[in-house]
């Protein structure tokens, strides 16, 4: 029996590193100006790997990266107006509409009559709180706990703050190396639901098929089923 099933946010019940493709790509076009458009990716991706941890995650951690990434690539000849431009990408990440995937409403709902249902993400407190207020789920949850970084310690000590057993608790994300992995780490069970877009950071090996407590969906809205099957 589930005693709490908890729920990552951004790539799990929205839509969130789309966006940070699409602004890469414009990342991209305001530097083949300079001629070195090419490398920003490989560069990018390494810069805030590097930067995560000074400024944590999130839209203003990724902003100041490529701004970082811009000046080291272009030996500082990129101008204030382009620098402005990078700016305004951030903004207008921060300002974006949160596009909920399809029947996460409609699951929450369901869940909601039947378990308490918690919001574990990571990344700066200000825009997460943004999110969360902005998706339209905050009635069907319970609890909210946004962290600096999910590791199987930092999930250990929200299990203890809230007084539950490993294998009574139930996460489901999209990234193996956050949602999945600590928590089968300390014996709880864990949902992977695979997303079209992962930030490189997020990537593992291998994935833990066959592994006691993990599942893997295609969709949030299989969730209902998988657990009634589990719960007999």
């Amino acid at each position: 029996m589930l005693d709490i099933i908890a729920f990552d946010a951004d790539d799990t019940l929205w839509h969130n590193e789309l966006y940070y493709v699409q602004a890469q790509d414009r990342f991209k076009q305001v530097l083949a100006g300079y001629g070195v458009c090419e490398l920003a990716d490989q560069r990018l991706d390494a810069t805030e790997t590097s930067n995560v941890k000074v400024y944590g995650y999130g839209i203003k951690s990724f902003t100041l990266s490529m701004i970082e990434t811009a000046i080291a690539l272009t030996g500082g000849r990129i101008t204030g107006q382009d620098i402005q431009t990078i700016l305004e990408l951030g903004k207008h990440m921060l300002d974006a509409e949160i596009h909920l995937f399809d029947q996460v409403q409609e699951t929450l709902a369901m869940l909601a009559q039947h378990y308490p249902l918690m919001l574990i993400t990571k990344g700066d407190l200000f825009e997460q709180e943004r999110k969360i207020a902005r998706s339209g789920l905050v009635e069907y949850l319970d609890y909210i706990e946004i962290m600096g970084e999910k590791t199987p310690t930092s999930y250990q000590g929200l299990l203890c703050k809230y007084n539950l057993e490993p294998e009574r608790f139930m996460m489901v994300g999209n990234s193996l190396r956050s949602d999945i992995m600590p928590v089968l780490d300390i014996g709880g069970q864990a949902v992977y639901i695979p997303y079209q877009h992962t930030w490189a950071h997020e990537n593992v090996a291998d994935r833990p098929a066959g592994q006691q407590g993990y599942y893997e969906l295609e969709r949030l809205g299989q969730l209902p089923e998988l657990i009634a099957r589990l719960e007999g």
